[in-house]
């Protein structure tokens, strides 16, 4: 079966977001000032640093994706990531990505409260949005069946 026309897109769309949530987990667990945070950020939010917060968006949104995306190109059957599938009609790789699209929304929404209104926060939104439209495309979901 050939891949859907949405296949080549959404891969690149987790990739993106996979690198980008990494840099910027890495950043703000090591090194917050470097983008220019500063601790009056939280001051809304439950943490008092930014490591906790870089580590939760190193692994929502950066290592999720990432293996939603080796799972999209490769289809392996990983046993540790079929216990993680709410769908049981579908390979486990589709249900990480729909995950992974709602990670994004969901930590941008949650930051949209928290801090400051950024620039990237739109952007990010439109980046999970993509992602959430591209896996529920009727051939991603046909390709995808079990």
């Amino acid at each position: 079966m050939k891949r859907p026309s949405a296949f080549y897109p959404l891969v690149l769309l987790l990739l993106f977001l996979s690198v980008s949530a990494a840099f910027g987990g890495l950043v703000l667990m090591f090194d917050p000032g470097f983008m220019g945070a500063t601790e009056d950020l939280l001051a809304r939010s439950p943490f008092s640093t930014f490591f906790l917060p870089g580590l939760m968006l190193s692994v929502c949104n950066s290592l999720l994706p990432f293996v939603a995306a080796i799972g999209l190109w490769r289809k392996p059957d990983w046993g540790w990531a079929n216990a993680l599938n709410l769908y049981a009609d579908r390979h486990w790789a589709w249900a990480f990505t729909l995950y992974s699209g709602f990670s994004v929304v969901i930590w941008i929404t949650v930051q949209i409260t928290m801090i400051q209104f950024d620039w990237l926060q739109p952007a990010y939104i439109a980046v999970g949005l993509l992602i959430l439209i591209c896996t529920l495309t009727p051939g991603m979901m046909r390709y995808y069946q079990r």
